[in-house]
């Protein structure tokens, strides 16, 4: 029975003594040499996939933009086609002018290039990064923090923000415009 304490019981103190101070810091010191070398090795193989992925996107991003020219060329010369064929029918079965079914095409080419171009302008402006830039300029970062609240206060930065877009300065002191967020 070893319940009882006899000299076969497994006590922290029945294994031996324990390891002195600088056994203690020298197991410290390789473990801490153990980690920095993992941490070394980790970051070369972050840095090796940040640069490989890098290269695929440069590499994808080409043929992209290549395989984006192709589908202009080829969706431009379909809507010249069926703008011709459309003419053709206009003229042929309702019995159009040609200047007429050339001017009505004519329009509606130049109603869906407007449409287009007005969709274009709505989604560019969500690249300003408003919502960010208030909060960098609420944080003191940015041309615009000295026409934004501090971070303690209870004011809106979109109010803050709308503010500024109503009256908004014209430069900063560098005399370099301004945008509001």
């Amino acid at each position: 029975m070893h319940a009882t304490g006899e000299p076969g019981e497994s006590t922290p103190g029945a294994r031996g003594r324990a390891p002195g101070l600088l056994e203690s810091l020298r197991e410290l010191r390789d473990a801490g040499r153990s980690g920095a070398a993992s941490a070394r090795d980790a970051s070369k193989a972050l840095r090796t996939l940040v640069s490989a992925d890098v290269a695929l996107a440069r590499s994808a991003i080409g043929r992209a933009v290549a395989f984006i020219a192709i589908a202009i060329v080829f969706g431009g010369s379909a809507w010249l086609l069926l703008m011709t064929a459309l003419i053709v029918a206009l003229v042929r079965h309702l019995d159009w002018p040609w200047s007429v079914a050339l001017l009505s095409t004519a329009t509606l080419s130049l109603a869906v290039t407007a449409y287009a171009a007005w969709r274009t302008l709505y989604y560019f402006e969500h690249t300003r990064l408003r919502a960010t830039r208030r909060q960098l300029a609420r944080l003191g970062f940015g041309e615009l923090a000295d026409y934004m609240p501090d971070p303690g206060s209870p004011e809106s930065t979109r109010a803050a923000s709308d503010r500024l877009a109503e009256n908004p300065p014209a430069k900063d002191e560098r005399g370099i415009d301004l945008t509001p967020p």
